[in-house]
């Protein structure tokens, strides 16, 4: 759409910290108010607003496509998207271990096995790691330990979480994100360990480049979001 309005300002607001386009509020897609929980990411959220040009690109508006998440999406369905992304630790990609090439199972064990270890004693919960792709069982006790940790987050941190656990195809690995046991670059690289690993060998192809840059931005932009909401 094209640009409508002059200049996006944060604002404090009763509730929060709301963002004004030419001093009116900003609505979500859902007719809600878009109210942050702090002065950090309100400025962030206008500036995306701001560098805007003639056209209003919301693909290039992270952080304001997370914020309306929340408070359209995750504030009304909670239990639902705890629930999705607690599920990854069922199956989770760090437990799941080539046994060939040698130089791939290494790099796997060198980079997954430290997020296990972290995972286990940061959240008393065990993980099952198997080699090949026929599901293991996790302990009942782990898995509730897990969803508790996704369940403890609030609602803009949920949708961080969410996010990245998605792009990352791991729950561990976007807890170690959330947690600041990693950073995006590391948690993309944990994540894309073995497509790295089969591009080193035979190249990517432009599909998967598009892809994997989509998958990167995802993580930045949840990185990002956490950042500013522990601003």
């Amino acid at each position: 759409m094209k640009r409508f309005y002059k200049k996006a300002e944060p604002v404090q607001r009763a509730a929060g910290h709301g963002i004004t386009l030419d001093g009116k509020p900003i609505k979500t897609p859902g007719k809600r108010d878009l109210i942050v929980p702090n002065a950090a990411l309100a400025s962030a959220i206008a500036e995306e607003w701001n560098i805007q040009q003639a056209e209003v690109r919301t693909a290039t508006m992270p952080l304001t496509r997370l914020a309306t998440t929340t408070v359209d999406r995750v504030a009304t369905q909670r239990d639902p998207i705890i629930r999705q992304t607690a599920a990854y630790a069922a199956t989770d990609l760090v437990c799941y271990r080539a046994t060939r090439p040698p130089a791939l199972a290494a790099r796997q064990q060198a980079v997954w096995q430290p997020l296990i270890d972290w995972a286990v004693l940061r959240y008393d919960a065990p993980l099952v790691v198997t080699s090949g792709v026929i599901p293991k069982s996790q302990s009942a006790a782990s898995l509730r330990a897990f969803a508790a940790a996704v369940a403890e987050q609030e609602d803009f941190a949920l949708t961080a979480l969410h996010l990245a656990t998605a792009a990352c195809g791991s729950l561990i690995i976007a807890l170690a994100l959330l947690e600041e046991q990693l950073d995006a670059q590391q948690a993309f690289a944990a994540s894309q360990l073995d497509e790295s690993f089969q591009i080193e060998g035979w190249g990517e192809d432009p599909e998967q480049a598009e892809r994997r840059c989509a998958l990167a931005g995802d993580i930045d932009a949840a990185a990002q979001f956490l950042s500013l909401l522990r601003a």
